[in-house]
C-alpha cells in the first residue's frame, strides 16, 4: 500500500516505540496512530521525538475496548494494524497470569472483532468490496517451546509447545489471528521473533537490568547456572523485518524474524560487564557520547566496580525461574528467501549501541527503576 494509515497497538512499549520511530523516519508519507494503555512497560516519553510530527497521533486506551478500536479504525481510515500490545515478562506471567490472559488473548480477540467489522462486515452490508487492509500480529519464538543443545532452530513449521503462561497466551493469540484469516478472510500476517534488545528496553529485562545495576553497583542476578541460550535481535532490525512483511509478505503467512545470534545468558552478562569496564577505564571510547572516563565516573559515581574494572564480581547466581526454557533459536530462512531479510546489526555493534544509549539516557530509565 502507498500512504498507509497505520494503527500501532502497544506503540509506547519497547518494540512498539522503536517500530514507530523507525517507520516515521523511513516512511514519512504514512500516518501512525498509537494506541497504548500506558501500563508499567508503556512510556509515552519514549515517543517524545515524534510528538511534533503531523503524521503521528497518540491515543491513551485499551485494546480490550472494542468500541474505541472501531472508532479509531473509522476516524483515521486505518488500513494497516500492527499489533505489539502484550504483557510480555515471563516472570510476571508466573506470579500473575490473569493480566496475560486478558491482554494477550482477550485483547487480540477485541482487535480482530473490530477489524473484521470495519474492514469486512460493514462494506459487505453496504454492497461494497472489503476495504484494503492488513492485520499484522507480532508474536514470539517462545510459542514453540524449548530446544535441546543439538535441536535445529525453530521454523515456521515447528509445532507449538508453549511452557509459560506468557507463551501460552501468545500462542492462543496466534491461533486466533490464523482463524480469523481462514474463517473470515481477514488479511493477516504473523511474525515470530527472537529476543529483542536495544534502546527503550524496560529496565527489568536482562540487558538493561545488567547495565543499570552496574551503574548503581548492585548485584547482577543470573538465573541458575546462566547457561540458558537465547537468539538475540537488535530491535531496529526487527522493525525492518516487519516492514518487509508488510510490504512483501504473503497474506495468511507466518514469518520468523531472528538475529542468527545465539548467546548463553551468562556470556551476555560477562560481555556487558567487559564493555562497562572498558568504557569506564578508557579502553573503549563511546562513539555516541562525548564523555571521557573521568566524566563517566563523575556522572555515575556509584558505579564503583565499573570504575575499578571489576564488574564481573557483581554477578550473583540466583534460584532458577520455574519452568525455565533452556534454549530458543530462530531459523529465519523463509523470511530471508521470500522477503530478502537480513539483520543489519551484528551483536557486537548492536550491544555497543545499546550500552551507550543507556549511559546517555539516564533521564529516561531512572524514573522507571
Amino acid at each position: 500500500m502507498e500512504n498507509r494509515n497505520i494503527l500501532v497497538t502497544g506503540g509506547a512499549g519497547f518494540i512498539g516505540t522503536n517500530f514507530v520511530l523507525y517507520w516515521l523516519d523511513n516512511n514519512p508519507q504514512d500516518k501512525i496512530v498509537v494506541l497504548d494503555a500506558l501500563t508499567y512497560a508503556g512510556n509515552r516519553a519514549s515517543l517524545a521525538s515524534a510528538e511534533n510530527n503531523p503524521n503521528f497521533i497518540f491515543v491513551h486506551g485499551d485494546i480490550c475496548d472494542t468500541s474505541l478500536v472501531e472508532t479509531l479504525l473509522k476516524e483515521h481510515k486505518i488500513d494497516t494494524l500492527v499489533h505489539f500490545a502484550a504483557e510480555s515478562h515471563v516472570d510476571r506471567s508466573i506470579t500473575g497470569p490473569d493480566a496475560f490472559i486478558e491482554t494477550n488473548i482477550i485483547g487480540t480477540y477485541s482487535l480482530l472483532k473490530a477489524t473484521k467489522k470495519i474492514w469486512l462486515d460493514q462494506p459487505k452490508a453496504q454492497g461494497q468490496e472489503p476495504l484494503k487492509h492488513r492485520f499484522h500480529h507480532v508474536s514470539t519464538d517462545e510459542v514453540y517451546g524449548e530446544l535441546g543443545p543439538d535441536d535445529p532452530a525453530f521454523t515456521e513449521e515447528t509445532a507449538y509447545a508453549p511452557n509459560s503462561p506468557y507463551s501460552a497466551s501468545k500462542a492462543a493469540s496466534d491461533h486466533l489471528v490464523r482463524a480469523y484469516h481462514h474463517t473470515y478472510g481477514l488479511n493477516v500476517t504473523t511474525s515470530n521473533c527472537s529476543n529483542n534488545y536495544g534502546p527503550y528496553h524496560f529496565p527489568e529485562k536482562l540487558i538493561p537490568l545488567i547495565i543499570t545495576n552496574i551503574l548503581f553497583d548492585k548485584p547482577l542476578p543470573v538465573y541458575g547456572d546462566g547457561q540458558q541460550i537465547r537468539d538475540w535481535l537488535y530491535v531496529e532490525d526487527h522493525a525492518r523485518g516487519i516492514e518487509l512483511v508488510l510490504n512483501k509478505g504473503r497474506v495468511g503467512e507466518t514469518y520468523n524474524i531472528g538475529g542468527h545470534n545465539e548467546w548463553a545468558n551468562i556470556d551476555i552478562v560477562k560481555l556487558v560487564c567487559k564493555l562497562m569496564n572498558d568504557y569506564f577505564n578508557g579502553t573503549l571510547v563511546p562513539s555516541s557520547l562525548n564523555l571521557t572516563p573521568s566524566e563517566l565516573a563523575g556522572k555515575y559515581p556509584l558505579a564503583k566496580s565499573a570504575i575499578a574494572g571489576y564488574c564481573e564480581e557483581l554477578i550473583t547466581f540466583v534460584e532458577d525461574r520455574a519452568g525455565h526454557d533452556w534454549r530458543y533459536a530462530i531459523d529465519a530462512t523463509k523470511t530471508n528467501k521470500e522477503l530478502g531479510y537480513k539483520p543489519v546489526e551484528s551483536f557486537e555493534t548492536g550491544i555497543r549501541k545499546t550500552v551507550e544509549w543507556y549511559l546517555g539516557k539516564e533521564d529516561w530509565w531512572q524514573g522507571l527503576l
